[in-house]
């Protein structure tokens, strides 16, 4: 073919795929990429184009003339197809080429049909060459997360109790009018006013209407009755300033976590200006799910022993798993999980105090691993520590027996609670892990400058540390003198990723998934080591690297990604990778309680839905990612 015939055609396809989406969003170079490695095909009327039994995608298939017949039972499970018809212009078999595998159902010429074909080399090399095209194929994906985030609720409301959507805005919670009074008005006036509309609480607003301060019922006993305050003073001496507030559009479970983490029982609802609108109190959430927020939280802090707290423990489970079951989001979940189980520790630790004298010294309770991640799943075992100070006039060694012996009381309390014990022995009792600040930060320095094996297993497990109880500041100076560590050690981060790329993505060239060859776990992936781990390792360095204090895995992506300059939609993807990872464990735990066994991260990809695997597959595609940026800062 000659030149200009040459040019002639890839004219004739450029301006044809400039007049639908996303081609008319393309580079123009990248356009004329597609446009010279496509080649025209023919098909009759009833031809098949692409179905199952062809196997793996060959190309991306671009309508040019005709209609295509699309048939799918994808997820359905009942052997019921959808169908749908498409036209000029549309592109199918995107999701069979992004998981390298075969469609799912089949592509018949409804009509005469001629379409464009782009090699499934030249389709990556496009993703590659075309961030709009790239942005189209990931949201393709993203919509087969959101199908399989459906399903996945399907299953766990079938086991729930029928309830409210814990995901219905505060907007839809709100019921009545907020009642408020400005902060000038007199105690007297505020609790007449109480009195007469059979309020448990009151808002304080100043002169925009945006609240200020709340005074509830629980606070005219401590505030005014005892210290005998007059009723004439204003409302303002006596109200608690700074209220917690969500804007309207916020979820129910956000009020209700962030009820959790801060201990209160109102959550005052505004709007985008600002202004009040509305009380969300802990009644309110309590309608909305089974699970009882309220008495779930009220046992753990009232719980005078530890068959109480137990209760309570179960009772975190069953509310976990009814926000499953109205689709609420892994990343939610798991921080839902941490922070009730937060709550169970510290009472553990205040119950123990009572029997363990410790007055006088300033000292920090430690989390590790997930637990110091806020990303606790319904298994998971204990990995705490303890920093204390030891002054001069202090001896060190009594000082930590005495911490050694407490310790032992709290974990032990922790495994009857459901906690249990570490194998590993990551627990406060042990001396090496109860240290003082000096010594934690001598260790970490250790660490450091000798990064071997050993040392590199430790930092994925300390360094990711949160302070549950004590003096937090303790644990904010350790981690200063982490990241002052850190910075000055390039070998130790190259040291760091090279572990972290230890462990690929479970992905095969030939099959979907590459499976655990261990003969009492045949066909399975462990979704921690090969799936969790994945991700957490790579943000930890990146944390490490740019000095991100949060523990968290997404906060880290987010944070680093945003001084490392990595794209919104690729991190996007990656977090939803993480997310999705994070909440077929929970399934999975879940199911295997349900039938007596203690859990674990065992999934076996056969036992998938089609949607499912297409998705993990994805999930583990942008793990890839995250190390393919490991290789390149480090140049591994």
């Amino acid at each position: 073919m000659s030149n200009t015939a040459m040019e002639t055609l890839v004219s004739a396809c450029t301006g044809f795929l400039r007049a639908y989406p996303p081609f008319d969003q393309m580079e123009a170079a990248a356009l004329r990429f597609l446009a010279e490695h496509v080649r025209l095909l023919h098909y009759p009327k009833g031809a098949r184009i692409l179905s199952t039994e062809m196997g793996v995608a060959p190309a991306l298939y671009i309508i040019h003339r005709g209609r295509v017949r699309a048939k799918s039972t994808v997820g359905l499970g009942s052997g019921e197809t959808t169908s749908s018809t498409l036209g000029p212009g549309q592109a199918f078999a995107i999701g069979a080429l992004m998981a390298q595998r075969p469609t799912f159902g089949s592509y018949v010429a409804h009509d005469e049909v001629f379409c464009y074909e782009l090699p499934a080399d030249d389709f990556f090399a496009l993703t590659q060459k075309s961030s709009a095209f790239n942005l189209f194929c990931t949201q393709h994906i993203a919509g087969l997360l959101k199908q399989s985030q459906q399903q996945l609720q399907l299953q766990f409301a079938q086991r729930a109790s029928e309830q409210r959507s814990m995901n219905s805005p505060l907007a839809a919670v709100v019921k009545r009018e907020a009642v408020s009074l400005a902060a000038t008005a007199s105690i007297r006036e505020v609790v007449e006013l109480m009195a007469a509309r059979h309020l448990g609480s009151m808002v304080v607003v100043d002169e925009q209407e945006a609240p200020v301060g709340i005074f509830t019922l629980s606070d005219v006993l401590k505030r005014i009755v005892l210290p005998g305050t007059s009723l004439e003073q204003p409302i303002a001496s006596v109200m608690s300033p700074a209220p917690a507030t969500l804007p309207l559009a916020a979820n129910a479970h956000d009020a209700a976590l962030l009820m959790a983490m801060r201990g209160i029982r109102h959550v005052l609802a505004v709007d985008e200006g600002g202004r009040l609108r509305g009380v969300v109190s802990e009644r309110d959430l309590f309608k909305l799910q089974g699970a009882g927020l309220r008495q779930i939280r009220h046992a753990i802090d009232a719980a005078s022993s530890i068959e109480v707290l137990q209760h309570a423990r179960s009772d975190v489970r069953q509310l976990s798993l009814t926000m499953l079951a109205e689709g609420v989001g892994a990343a939610e979940i798991t921080q839902f999980i941490s922070t009730l189980n937060d709550t169970v520790t510290r009472r553990i630790i205040e119950l123990n105090l009572e029997r363990h004298d410790l007055y006088g010294i300033d000292w920090a309770w430690l989390s590790f691993g997930s637990e110091g991640r806020d990303e606790q799943t319904f298994t998971t075992d204990q990995d705490n520590g303890i920093v204390f100070v030891c002054t001069d006039i202090m001896d060190r060694e009594l000082t930590q027996l005495r911490f050694l012996d407490f310790a032992r009381d709290v974990n032990g309390d922790l495994d009857r609670c459901g906690f249990p014990l570490c194998r590993g022995n990551i627990m406060a009792s042990n001396p090496e892990l109860c240290l003082t600040l000096d010594e934690w930060e001598e260790r970490f320095a250790r660490w450091v400058r000798t990064p071997e094996p050993q040392a590199l297993l430790n930092a994925t497990i300390f360094f990711d540390f949160r302070p549950l109880f004590g003096r937090f500041n303790l644990a904010h100076r350790l981690r200063l003198a982490l990241f002052r560590q850190t910075r000055g050690n390039p070998l130790f981060l190259r040291m760091l990723a090279e572990n972290a790329l230890s462990v690929a993505p479970p992905l095969g060239r030939i099959r979907d998934f590459i499976t655990d060859a261990d003969p009492e776990h045949p066909g399975t992936i462990d979704l921690k080591k090969y799936g969790v781990r994945l991700f957490t390792d790579a943000a930890r360095v990146f944390a490490l690297a740019n000095s991100v204090e949060a523990t968290n895995t997404v906060q880290r992506l987010r944070r680093a990604g945003a001084v490392m300059n990595i794209g919104a939609d690729d991190l996007a993807a990656s977090i939803e990778g993480f997310n999705f990872v994070q909440l077929l464990r929970l399934r999975h735990q879940h199911f295997e309680q349900e039938q007596g066994r203690p859990g674990d991260n065992l999934i076996r990809p056969d036992d998938l839905n089609e949607i499912e695997r297409r998705v993990l597959k994805e999930a583990f595609r942008q793990a890839r990612k995250l190390q393919a940026r490991l290789k390149l800062d480090y140049q591994i």
